[in-house]
């Protein structure tokens, strides 16, 4: 298996250095899948913000599955920082109502019968209704295409977690849906996540500069 914490920690790493079809086939073929869960559709990616280092693999994995090479613009996963020393990973966590797609007018997103993911057909106008109807405003839009771009579990393998496990920080990972709650894996805006994990990184002095 390709260890991500060398591969992406060099400078001279480039877009040219590499065969991509080799590299997705290498990850997504060498390492074994959530078995009976995935083929069940019951997975989605966790996120523990306080372990997040903010190194961004998480959104080069995931524009090169998706769109062929690095484009963190175009990833399903995006890292912010609404505050100092807090990174906050924010992508679909595929929520049981699914808001987002019942607000499609065009009808563009479907509920994956496998894995239980959101998927986004070509007949998305780039509307924006998905984002609106997500409480946690995370969908977004494709920087050339403008549609809407959600995580699709990558067919049930998230590279994404994969790719933060390799570095050695496993803020990402793969849990049952029954799981849910146990691991507050609901839709929130990344503003709301990273003054809790300041909190929680930061103690009291925290609350008072969020509170002023």
């Amino acid at each position: 298996m390709i260890n991500f914490a060398l591969l992406f920690t060099q400078r001279e790493f480039t877009e040219k250095a590499y065969n991509l079809g080799e590299f997705i086939n290498v990850v997504s073929g060498g390492v074994t899948l959530e078995g009976e869960l995935v083929a069940a559709g019951r997975i989605i990616v966790a996120v523990d913000y306080l372990k997040c280092s903010g190194c961004r693999r998480c959104e080069v994995v995931c524009s090169i599955r998706h769109e062929g090479r690095i484009w963190p613009e175009a990833s399903r996963i995006r890292v912010f920082a609404p505050l100092p020393g807090v990174e906050v990973p924010h992508l679909c966590v595929q929520c049981d109502e699914h808001p987002c797609v019942g607000a499609c007018p065009a009808g563009a997103l479907i509920v994956d019968g496998r894995t239980g993911a959101i998927l986004v057909s070509d007949d998305c106008t780039g509307c924006g209704s998905c984002i609106e109807a997500c409480p946690g405003s995370v969908p977004h839009l494709h920087p050339v295409t403008r549609k809407a771009l959600i995580c699709d579990l990558c067919g049930g393998d998230p590279l994404c977690v994969k790719a933060c496990s390799e570095g050695g920080w496993s803020a990402l990972r793969t849990i049952p849906r029954e799981e849910r709650d146990r691991h507050g894996a609901h839709p929130r805006k990344p503003t709301e996540i990273a003054k809790d994990a300041a909190v929680k990184l930061f103690g009291e002095e925290a609350e008072k500069l969020l509170s002023t």
